[in-house]
């Protein structure tokens, strides 16, 4: 037999060959046919499978099965999650993009704020004070603290560009709030806005930085100043020194007042503060230390609260296990004759000084306050806000943003923040 015989021959003639030996010839077994439709071929049907009757025309020609719905949805919120995680990033990205280096990209876009007002805008009135010695740049920050103009260099970069350098005179001189630096710089060399036997004390000087500013406004001889203060008793005050107890305001006397009389207007002032914050006589002095530190060391009205609770926390009992010493920088600084050099920052030598001012050194508060304090100081040493703060940091010396934390590991965090900000801005006063 031929490998070529078709198969259908070859069948017929080996069952006539059983049937010729007498056996009957095997036959399969019919396989019962399944109801049309329910036939599912376990691969795709082809024109031969019609024919060879393996499928019919029925499944052949049926169509696709519907795509599954849900599949279809689950798949599409997939996408879009991985569309808003990605946009999500990009946002978070630029936010901080933007919070770091803000005042880089709105230079490099041209977006920058004019440093100087606008004219039209000045208002109201601001008291100013030029000291003997003053710089271009001094009093910019000056003008700047009085809220005269608009940014701490504005007035100092109108005298770089216009190649000015005039001549200011020592005195507390008149201005307005919201002035160009053009129209701020003719306002103090007009002699009519200079007030006289008038002196202006700010907050946070020291007895050293005050009788100077007492005798150019006034027309005192500083010597008489500094033997007024020499002792403190003629004043009703029982303390070393008149640190603290000169307040800070805004002076006026008649001519021929006498430096005594001018030093107990100034006690009398800081009593009368003190009375009215609540402040037992017997307390002064301590309350005064505490305010003194506070006004030095807190940036904003709120801060001033705050720190007052820092401290409180770290002279609590309970915390003197943790917090020995009460380390304030500026009573290092104080103690140190370091408070002066318009920086921030406190040296190594300053830190370690061993002097009776330095809390880096000595356990709870200073020997004496270390500057003038105001009222809100005062108020503020009386009545600390609540919190669990032991830590602060001013991460921020142009806007005063500073961050209080519980923990040493988030103080870390807030220095590295400063850090930071310094190394952005070199010549800040870090």
């Amino acid at each position: 037999m031929s490998e070529n015989t078709p198969p259908s021959r070859r069948a017929a003639r080996e069952a006539a060959r059983g049937a010729d030996v007498g056996r009957p010839a095997e036959v399969a077994p019919a396989k019962r046919p399944e109801p049309i439709g329910t036939q599912q071929p376990a691969t795709p049907a082809s024109l031969d499978d019609l024919f060879t009757g393996a499928v019919t025309t029925d499944v052949l020609g049926s169509p696709p099965p519907k795509p599954d719905k849900r599949r279809r949805r689950r798949g599409g919120w997939i996408a879009l999650s991985v569309v808003l995680v990605l946009l999500g990033g990009l946002a978070a990205g630029g936010a901080w993009a933007w919070n770091t280096y803000e005042p880089k990209i709105r230079d490099l876009m041209g977006w920058s704020e004019p440093k100087d007002y606008e004219e039209g805008l000045a208002t109201g009135e601001a008291l100013v004070t030029i000291s003997s010695g003053d710089t271009g740049g001094r009093i910019s920050q000056s003008l700047f603290d009085a809220g005269v103009t608009k940014s701490p260099d504005a007035f100092y970069d109108m005298l770089v560009a216009t190649k000015q350098n005039p001549t200011f005179y020592p005195g507390v001189y008149r201005l307005q709030q919201k002035m160009t630096s053009a129209a701020a710089l003719g306002a103090l060399q007009d002699p009519a806005n200079k007030l006289d036997d008038s002196a202006l004390v700010r907050e946070g000087l020291t007895v050293e930085q005050t009788l100077p500013l007492l005798s150019e406004g006034l027309g005192i001889p500083l010597e008489d100043f500094q033997a007024a203060v020499a002792d403190p008793s003629v004043y009703g005050v029982s303390a070393d020194s008149l640190e603290g107890w000169l307040f800070p305001a805004m002076y006026s006397f008649d001519p021929g007042a006498t430096a005594t009389q001018v030093v107990q207007t100034m006690v009398d002032r800081t009593v009368q503060s003190l009375d009215a914050a609540g402040v037992p006589v017997e307390e002064r002095q301590r309350i005064l230390t505490i305010a003194s530190i506070i006004q030095r060391e807190a940036r904003t009205t709120e801060d001033f609260y705050k720190v007052s609770r820092v401290i409180a926390n770290r002279l609590d009992p309970g915390n003197q296990e943790t917090f020995g010493l009460l380390q304030m920088d500026s009573t290092a600084q104080y103690g140190y004759g370091e408070m002066h050099d318009g920086t921030v920052s406190s040296s190594g030598a300053a830190l370690q000084d061993d002097n009776p001012w330095n809390t880096y050194v000595h356990a709870g508060l200073p020997k004496g306050p270390i500057a003038n304090p105001g009222d809100t100081a005062i108020a503020a040493a009386m009545a600390p806000t609540e919190g669990p703060w032991l830590y602060f940091v001013t991460v921020n010396l142009d806007t005063g943003e500073t961050v209080f934390t519980s923990t040493g590991r988030e103080h870390e965090e807030a220095v590295e923040q400063w850090r930071s900000w310094c190394r952005e801005n070199p010549d800040s006063g870090c």
